[in-house]
Parts: C-alpha cells; structure tokens; sequence
C-alpha cells in the first residue's frame, strides 16, 4: 500500500479513533496529488489494480472533477488516454489479467460514480470529438449482464445529469442536452432500442432484475425518442405479456407497466395520441390493481391507470370534432371504475392529482344534460371519493380532541387539504344539485343511525359535506328550504350524535348549523330547535371550552340574524345563559383558559342584542338590564375597594378578572342604540352612566396598569357611540387621568379616542380639546423626530416601529382637527407656543415623508388653515406671520422643490392624487394673498428652478383662469419640463 493509497484510507475515516492532525496532513496530501500534473494516469492506473473500494472511490470522484472543470486545459494526448481507460473499464475490458481489478465487480455507487465519468466525458465530446461511444458500447453488451447493467448506469446518469428536465438546467446544459438527443436520435436510438428489446426477450426468465434496470432506463428514454420504436407489433405486446406474467416477478411486471405509462404520457397531437390510447387495450390491466395494496406492483399499475385516465380526459378536452370526444368519453367511461378505485385504495401517485382530474371530468359533464345514466353514477362515485378523502385519520382522534401540538398541526393539514376537494363538491353540486343533496343526506343519515362512538371521523365528514354544500347555496335557494334541504335541515337540529362530546364533530355541528340559519329564519317553526342546539350541551354548554368559546360567538352571529324574532324566546334564552353569565359574575372566576377574540365575552353581546331591541317592555329591558350590570359593577367596585389588600399572588388573577368584566360590559352595551338609550328611554342610559362612572375608577386606583387602561378606553369609545351627548360631562376627568400616566404605546389609543370624539361631536368638543393639546403637542414634539427615521441596518427595531405608527396616528389626529372646524384649538394661549414647531413638522411632511398619503394629509391640513387663518387679500392678518411663511416656505418647498425632485413619482396614482392637492393649495393661496403669493413664487421660485419666463407667464395666466384640469395638467408639464432641464438636481432647501 503506498502513501497515497494509506493517505485516502486515513480521510475517509469516519471511526474517529484516527488522530485529528494526522487525517488533515491526509487531506491536505490528497490535495496535493490531485493537482499533479498527472493525476488522471495515477487515478486509471490505481482503479485498473487497487482493489481498495475507498481508493477507487477517490480516484472515479477526483477524474470526475478533473474532467468536469478542467477539461479544456488537458492536452489531446491526457483526453484520449482517460476516454479510451474509462471505456475499458466500463465494458469490462482487462488489461493484465494476473493483477487486473474489476470495477464493474465493486458495489453500485462505485458503478454509479463510473457512470458519471463516462456521461462528464460525453457531455463535452459527443458527437462531435466522440461520435461513437453508443455504437461502440452495444457489441460489448455480449459480454453478458455485468456490461449491460453498466450500460443502464450510464444511460440513468445521462439522464440525470443532462437530459432529465426534473432538475433545473442552465441554458448552457440545455443546449448540450438538445445535441446529444439530436445526434443520439440520428446515429444510435434505434440500435438500442433493439438491444433493449433484445435483452429483455433474452434475460426475462433467467434474469428478471437485469430486465427491470433495462426497462427502467427505457422509461427515461421515452419522452424524447421516436414513439413507432416502442408503439409497434413487436415491442409493445412484449411489454403487456411482461405486465400480465403470472409468475412472481413484480419488479418486472412494475418496470414494464412504468414503459407503457411513458408511452401514455408522452406528449403529441391529441389525434395521434388518442389512435395509441385505443390501442393499448388498457383493460386488460385493471384486475391487477385489486391485489394488496400495499405492493409495489399495485402501486405502479394504479399510477398507470391514473395517468391514462388523466391523458383521455386531456383528449377530450383537446378535440373539437363530436366523434372524437364520443371515443374519448368512451375510454374515459371504460378506466373510470378503476380510477375510482384506485383513488379509494391505493397510494395514489404524486404526480396525478385526484382533485385536477376529477374537476376536469366533472366540467365534461357541464355540457351532458341532462346527465347519462353512467355519468349520474359516476357522480356518485365522486362524491364518494370527497366523502373518503376529506376524513381524518382515527389515529390522531385524541390529538385533536385535546388540541395538543399534534391535533392542531393535523388539523391545519387537513383544512388546506381539504380547500380544493370542497371546490370540486361545489363543482359537482352545480352539476348534479339533486344527487349530491341526496348522497349527503344519506351520508348524514348513515351517521346518524350508528349509535356508537367510534364513527367519529365517518360523522365529522358528513357534517362537513353538508357545511361545504351551504357555502355554495345561495340565500334565495336556503330560504325556502326547497326539496332535500327541508328534510336536511330539520334533520340536523334534531340529531344528537353519540359522540357529539368529540370536540371536532361539536364545531363542525355548529357552524353547519349557522350556515343554515336562512332557512331557520324563513322557516320560523324551528327556531326552538336552533337555540336548543346552541345552548345546551352541545353548543355553549358543551364540556369542551374551545366547543363553547366558538358556540358563543356562533350564538352571537345567529341573534344578529334573527334579532325580532327571538322576542318571544328570550327568557327561555336568559334562564339557559344563567351558569354562563355568573362565572363572569363571580370573585373567584379567573379567565386563564380563555385567550384570543373567542374569549366567551360574545354572550353578553348576544344578550346585549336580544334585550337591546325597543320592542322589549322598559321595564322588563331596565331589570334585564340591572341583572347584569349590578353584580358586574358591584365585583368590580368589590376588587377597587380591596385593591390595597391584594397579595402578589392574588393580583394578577383580579387584575385579569377585572378585564373580563370590562370586556362583557362593553359586549353587552353593543346592543343598546344611541336613540333608545338617549331619546327613546334614558332610564337605560342612567344605567350605564353609572356603570361608565364605576369603570372609571379604575383609572385612579390602577393608574398604570396598561391592560386595564386600554379595556377602559375602548369602554369609553363604546360609550360615546352608545350615550352621544350626554357623555361629556365624564370626558374631562377621563382623558386628564389617561393622558397623566399615558406611554408612547398608548397614546397612539388615545389619539384614536380623541379622533373618534371629534368626528362625533364636531366643535362642541372644542373646549375640551383645547384642554388636552398642549400637552399631546408638548410629548409628541419631544419624541417625533423633526426630520426623517433612521433607514439602513438595525433600525427596524420595535421603538422605531412603534414611533412611526405614532407619527402616522398624529398627522390623522391634525388632520381630524382641522377638517372639523377646530383649527382654532392651535391658537388657543396653552397652545400657541407649539405654533412653530408644528408648523416646520408639517412642512417637512408634507415635503419629504416616504408614505405619499401622509404628504396628502399635510398638504391638505395646510389648505385648511389658508382658508381658516387668511381673509382675502389685504385683509387683517389674523396669525402674525402666518401669510409669509406660507408664501415663502411652503409654496416654494412643498409646491415647487419638492415635486421637482425625481422622487416624485407622476406614474403613481397615490401620487398624483397628493400632485393635485398640491395644484389647489396653490389656487387657493392665490384666491387669499392675490399677487403677493403669485409675484413670490414666481419671480423667486421659477428662476431657482430655472423656468424659462414664457412658462411662468403661462403658469400665471392658468392659475388666474377657472379651469382646474387645465391648471393641474399644465403644471406637471412644466416640472417635466423643468426636471429634464434640471436632470433632478433641486434639492430640498
């Protein structure tokens, strides 16, 4: 054993007992040798006697490399001895028999790696340098099997590595590809053809597995070379025979079954095609396919059966003629029972897709009507196949009832799953409505009959058949509840299903039954049938918390709907909601278990709804009313009363209380109109001043606790929503105690309230308002930068995030003051001293923000004050500087430098939207200062900007003109102009 030799062995040592220095001295000299000069005759000449699997290992991996990427600097000589060295050994050929090695005798990888090295060499020299290296390897597949499983190596490596398009390709590789095909075509298919066929005749008794790497390598092939080679009396008949052998060589009845699906899928015109598809005689193969579906045997021949199928759909879809869409329906009618069945039986393969091929059959149909006895039953069979499919597994039935982990990763499988199978059931009810309504009822019925519980998964489905089936209906078909649906309907409100403890089947239950819900509000006899389903135990009574959270706002949704109708039933309704309302009601519940938007609050907002209405009697509405809110006021004066006593472990489960409590007040105020509870019957709105006047206490004894402060001030919205008016004389102290102790995060919150309120109530919010801006102003200019956020690495972090959203918060909040008559608050002596800086804010907006909209915001706050703070021309100034500022800073950076810079996209709309409120601001800065602001700008800003005078005169001439469109387009051809000129070289000044 040489040095080299010992060095490969060292690197590859993966036991570990090898000393770490001396297996990288080992790497570092193979290195080494790889780069000698002649490495390719040391490699062919320890792969001819190194019988050391490693070695020759090595030797195949670095003459691949040396090939691959340094082919063009060998020299003619090295290139014609490692072509004429690689070939012996791949057929076999000895050079020295007393110490020759074999390497066709070594294990497959080191025959895979062979095969490599030769198709490397192919790739750079065939046709052209190597013409026949095909030719010259057929005479050796005499030698027997060991040369012709190397020559079904080369060929799959030749796929693999360059002709096969399941890879990405560069376009060079694509181009060697198309004239290795070309040439293999024109020189040599043909002949190997032959051989294959040759070989198989020859070997398929004796040698079944050498038959099977044969045809299997002829699969690849097939795509590409002329079809007449395999599709003729010879070749194809020897291929079914091989398929229906009775002896017991699946391999080879799967490797032959794999050529005929080639054959199938190959791509031609549909004439041709359809002439082969006929041919095939494909029945013949459908008994195969009811053997153990576990066998590789059944898999290929149902992935045969599949993929026939597909391609006489395509057919018929291709043809235009009525006779060959009849042949296609035909053969299509023919494979169907067994596709069926290989749907429902067999691992269908991946490349077919159950829910593409059924659609396109299913759309065949659209043009049979009315439907043909065959197709009617072939209807059913799908419909059988959606049934099967959209079922879970039994295996994962615990998982999903408990929610763990496992269930709920199943269950978000399942449901993108199941998208496209509920499309198809869409698909196929448009096109047979009666069966399908009838397949689901008898689906329905079946589940019902069986009384026990294991048919979990079997009720599950047929639950959701019916849910998928409602989607589809329209409301004019659910109401009248026509046909089928009448008994469907009523069928589901009765049913009380073993298991319908299984949280699964309860959800599905549920929201089967709020889909349904039109029906029940035309067909008012079942309405006691709907509420019981939802309040006893298997909706809002059910043991499972997640089945209950979900009923509740399910409930909820189906009060919205029938709202007047459930008038008579709405005792019958509190009593059953007694236990549901009292554990919100009570000290010692703790809301731990519920999380999210489902968090059981939606039943106050149903009970809301149903008591809210004005055709409830007063009084019976104030002691509904009453009911609720006094022990839910009374808890949490309770909780305010003891908040000093409260232990560190207490704590948090009252402060957690509290929420829920807020959130079910504010859930029940929702049903409650501004009119009842303000015109129609203010007693109602005493009672939640009251309550609004309790909730704010918690404000002054939980100053800091933000979870409260925000459940207070969204109570607070809800209330100016529900008492209008009358609730301002609770605003003051409310927005002082939420502002004292307001972080940054939450005075995007308040800005939104104090949004709200202004909208709501105009300038009769202007005194109070006038109260609370100078100190928004004062910690808003303190925080927002004056000029942009930082850009580039490491400043997306959260504060800036948060900052930004503020910014953008309180441009809408100036945005709201001004529009709404209220741009005097700026004014007012608290807030006059801020004047300054917002008005450089807002110029540097409006000039530079990267969100166009917030730029549109600014430019029109600006229109506003003009309008509100300048009386025509030379009339008294009523904001001392206010008019120069405008005239010099404004209209020169926001209306000329800033759209002059090529920033200033005009292909976008958001843009030229902001462009045209640009063009008004300065129609209307015309219209309040006269020529002061027209000599200004363009006499000042023209020439900065370098506009030739004949454009400003014209400028002058439209903006004294009344046509606006006129004006806007002229003035974006001028910076057109003006940039093209400039080539964007005005910067902001």
């Amino acid at each position: 054993m040489d040095d080299l030799e010992k060095a490969i062995l060292i690197s590859f040592d993966e036991s570990g007992t090898i000393d770490y220095a001396l297996k990288s001295q080992a790497v570092s000299f193979c290195q080494q040798i790889k780069e000698a000069p002649t490495i390719c005759r040391i490699c062919v000449e320890k792969l001819c006697f190194c019988n050391l699997i490693q070695v020759q290992f090595w030797c195949l991996q670095t003459l691949h490399e040396v090939i691959r990427v340094k082919y063009a600097l060998l020299s003619l000589e090295e290139k014609d001895f490692v072509r004429k060295s690689v070939f012996s050994i791949c057929c076999f050929d000895v050079i020295d028999e007393s110490n020759a090695v074999r390497v066709l005798e070594g294990p497959a990888f080191i025959k895979n790696k062979l095969a490599q090295v030769l198709v490397t060499l192919i790739y750079f020299e065939y046709p052209v340098i190597w013409s026949s290296v095909f030719v010259d390897f057929l005479p050796c597949l005499s030698k027997g099997g060991i040369v012709v499983d190397m020559f079904c190596r080369v060929l799959n490596a030749l796929d693999d590595e360059l002709i096969s398009l399941d890879y990405p390709r560069t376009p060079e590789d694509m181009g060697v590809a198309v004239r290795v095909k070309d040439a293999m075509r024109q020189q040599c298919v043909g002949q190997i053809v032959r051989a294959w066929f040759g070989i198989v005749s020859m070997y398929r008794n004796s040698d079944p597995e050498l038959c099977s790497s044969v045809l299997d390598s002829m699969r690849r092939y097939i795509s590409w070379i002329d079809i007449g080679l395999i599709v003729n009396d010879v070749f194809l008949p020897l291929l079914f025979e091989l398929i229906l052998v009775d002896e017991e060589f699946e391999q080879l009845q799967g490797a032959a079954a794999g050529c005929v699906l080639a054959v199938v899928s190959k791509r031609m015109d549909p004439q041709s095609k359809l002439t082969i598809l006929q041919n095939l005689k494909i029945s013949r193969v459908f008994a195969l396919v009811t053997g153990d579906s576990a066998s590789e045997l059944v898999s290929k021949i149902a992935s045969l059966i599949t993929g026939y199928a597909g391609e006489v759909l395509e057919c018929y879809k291709r043809f235009g003629t009525e006779d060959a869409k009849e042949v296609s329906l035909e053969l299509l009618n023919e494979v169907l029972p067994s596709v069926f069945f290989v749907m429902q039986n067999c691992e269908v393969d991946t490349a077919f897709s159950i829910v593409q091929f059924l659609s396109g059959y299913v759309a065949t149909m659209k043009s049979l009507s009315p439907l043909r006895e065959k197709q009617a039953h072939y209807v059913g069979q799908i419909l059988e196949v959606i049934h099967t499919q959209i079922r879970y597994d039994p295996m994962y039935r615990n998982n999903l009832d408990l929610f763990d982990k496992i269930g709920r990763e199943e269950e978000d499988r399942m449901v993108e799953f199941r998208k496209d199978l509920f499309v198809l059931l869409r698909s196929v009810g448009r096109v047979a409505p009666d069966i399908t309504q009838i397949f689901i009822r008898n689906s329905l019925a079946s589940a019902v009959a069986s009384s026990s519980e294991i048919n979990v998964e079997e009720v599950e489905a047929a639950l959701s058949l019916l849910y998928a089936l409602g989607e589809s209906l329209s409301d004019e078909t659910m109401r009248p509840g026509s046909g089928l649906l009448g008994e469907l309907v009523p069928m589901l409100l009765s049913t009380r299903f073993p298991c319908h403890s299984n949280r699964l089947v309860a959800l599905v239950y549920l929201e089967t039954i709020t889909r349904y819900m039109k029906f029940v509000q035309e067909n008012m006899q079942y309405i006691p049938m709907a509420l019981a389903a939802f309040l006893d135990e298997r909706g809002i009574h059910h043991p499972n918390i997640h089945v209950s959270r979900r009923a509740s706002y399910l409930f909820m949704r189906v009060v919205k709907l029938l709202k007047a109708k459930l008038l008579p039933f709405i005792e019958t309704i509190l009593q059953s909601l007694q236990d549901t309302v009292a554990r919100f009601t009570s000290m010692d519940y703790t809301s731990n278990e519920f999380t999210g938007s489902e968090d059981g609050s939606h039943i106050f907002e149903a009970i809301g709804l149903l008591i809210g209405m004005e055709d409830v009697p007063l009084q019976k509405q104030a002691d509904y009313l009453s009911s609720l809110l006094t022990p839910l006021c009374h808890q949490v004066e309770t909780l305010l009363m003891n908040a000093k006593l409260l232990n560190s472990e207490e704590y948090p489960a009252k402060i957690v209380n509290m929420q829920q409590i807020i959130m079910a007040i504010n859930a029940l105020s929702k049903g409650f109109s501004e009119r009842l509870v303000t015109a129609g019957r203010p007693a109602i709105g005493h009672m939640f001043k009251q309550t609004l006047d309790v909730l704010l206490q918690i404000l002054v004894v939980f100053p800091k606790m933000e979870p409260l402060r925000i459940k207070v001030t969204s109570f607070i919205h809800r209330m100016v929503d529900t008492l209008g008016a009358s609730v301002f004389p609770y605003l003051p102290k409310a927005l002082e105690q939420l502002l004292a102790e307001c972080e940054l995060k939450e005075m995007v919150g308040f800005l939104l309230l104090l949004n709200q309120l202004i909208c709501k109530f105009n300038t009769s919010f202007r005194d109070i308002l006038e109260e609370v801006f100078p100190a928004i102003a004062g910690r808003m200019f303190n925080v927002i930068p004056k000029d942009a956020f930082p850009s580039g690495p490491g400043t997306n972090t959260e504060e800036i995030r948060e900052l930004q959203e503020l910014q953008k918060t309180l441009y809408t909040f100036l945005h709201v003051i001004t529009t709404h008559d209220l741009s005097s608050v700026f004014l007012s002596p608290k807030s006059r001293g801020y004047l300054d800086s917002l008005m450089q804010l807002l110029l540097y907006t409006a000039c530079n923000h990267k969100d166009i909209l917030v730029r549109k915001a600014c430019v029109q706050i600006f229109i506003r004050l003009i309008k509100d703070w300048c009386a025509k021309p030379y009339g008294e100034e009523k904001v001392p500087g206010f008019q120069s500022f405008i005239i010099e800073a404004f209209a020169t950076n926001c209306c000329l430098y800033s759209v002059l810079d090529k920033s200033f996209e005009f292909q976008d709309a958001n843009t030229l939207v902001l462009f045209g409120e640009i063009v008004l601001a300065q129609k209307v800065m015309y219209e309040k200062f006269g020529d002061d602001f027209l000599i200004h700008f363009v006499s000042k800003g023209f020439p900065s900007a370098h506009c030739p005078q004949d454009l400003a005169q014209q400028y002058c001439q439209k903006l004294q003109g009344s046509d606006f469109k006129a004006l806007k387009s002229f003035y974006q051809s001028v910076i057109e102009n003006l940039r093209l000129q400039q080539n964007g070289s005005v910067v902001f000044r």
